[in-house]
């Protein structure tokens, strides 16, 4: 894991088409803009792993419909 240190209102550059910019930092937490392509999913971390389980879940419902066929 690469580790940097931002203040407020400096970015990082990820490729060429995605910067993560320190929108605003109070106290313990963080505010970051995220500048990204559409195409690119740009997710919290829980909200990604609630994403991956109902698709798994999904996938799960059509196997089992399939199998009882």
């Amino acid at each position: 894991m690469l580790v940097l240190s931002r203040k407020s209102d400096e970015s990082i550059i990820i490729r060429d088409d995605i910067v993560v910019t320190v929108v605003e930092i109070r106290g313990d937490k963080v505010r970051l803009g995220i500048d990204a392509p559409k195409e690119v999913p740009v997710h919290r971390h829980e909200v990604y792993e609630a994403i991956k389980e109902s698709k798994r879940l999904d996938q799960a419902r059509r196997e089992d419909s399939t199998s009882n066929q």
